[in-house]
């Protein structure tokens, strides 16, 4: 496999701009022949003549008009990845939070592009509910929160809109049951949305399981004791959706980006990364509904 080398493409990139090699020499702090030498060397390594010399100045030949773009976005890029990795600017850490049940498919490919991208950058998540991770955003005490709301409060940016469904047992028969019995913990933030359209449509229902565990709600719909309104596409892969004809249609819910205006260099391109993993997910939505 053959390389290009940077210094070469720094060299014969500066020469191009400077229009000539002993400007260039001047510009990059090294002896005119040892430009001259790396010029050669980049030619030699391709097989093809980049400057033409016929002339009393320095011109680019056709090959070396073509390799001129691709050098500058070469040596541009090498420059990025250096600034990131070892810049104080793109080291510190930043505290994600997101309700538990919007962390999938999203959050893992974001942590990992970070970690990627921006390696001096620690990324803490930490899970609440949406209630609990405004106050704490209000409080300063996390810079980027992901929340599911009706609609955006103040400072908020709504990523993707999805209805709120109802899910039970696979082939359970809960959701048949009357008085409805409905499992909701005694923080989630869907829980005044159900008690609400239950009361305006007149639906008979209970809470049947009032718990602080997400885990437990979970367990007792996957047992078939209840049912539970969870975003379309993000149940657990052990509850199934239950048809809109039978149970009071639950509207939709935005989930909702809010960001500190604090460091906005490290927290920006978290940001960016949210904004377009959210923007896969709407187009393919788009796409389904199509």
């Amino acid at each position: 496999m053959r390389n290009l080398d940077i210094t070469t493409l720094r060299s014969f990139l500066t020469v191009a701009e400077a229009g000539g090699v002993t400007r260039a020499a001047g510009f990059l702090n090294l002896t005119q022949s040892a430009v001259s030498m790396q010029l050669k060397r980049l030619e030699e390594s391709l097989g093809l003549a980049l400057l033409d010399r016929s002339g009393r100045g320095v011109a680019l030949t056709p090959a070396g008009e073509q390799l001129l773009t691709y050098a500058r976005r070469m040596v541009e890029l090498n420059d990025e990845i250096y600034a990131r990795l070892t810049a104080t600017d793109w080291k510190g850490e930043l505290v994600l939070g997101v309700p538990h049940d919007v962390v999938y498919p999203v959050i893992p490919r974001v942590m990992k592009k970070m970690q990627r991208d921006f390696p001096r950058v620690r990324l803490q998540l930490i899970s609440a509910y949406t209630a609990v991770l405004k106050e704490q955003f209000a409080r300063g005490e996390v810079d980027v929160i992901l929340t599911t709301e009706a609609e955006p409060g103040e400072g908020g940016e709504p990523v993707l809109e999805l209805p709120l469904r109802w899910y039970g047992a696979p082939n359970g028969t809960a959701w048949k049951v009357r008085p409805l019995r409905v499992a909701l913990t005694r923080h989630c933030g869907f829980r005044p949305v159900v008690s609400a359209l239950m009361e305006r449509e007149g639906f008979d229902w209970e809470l049947a399981v009032d718990s602080e565990s997400d885990r437990t709600i979970e367990v007792s719909v996957a047992a078939d004791l209840a049912v539970t309104p969870v975003l379309e596409g993000h149940a657990p892969a052990h509850l199934e959706m239950i048809p809109l004809d039978d149970l009071p249609d639950l509207g939709t819910q935005a989930i909702c980006l809010y960001a500190s205006s604090a460091r906005p260099h490290l927290i920006e391109p978290l940001l960016e990364a949210l904004r377009a993993e959210f923007g896969v997910l709407r187009g393919r939505r788009d796409i389904a509904a199509a």
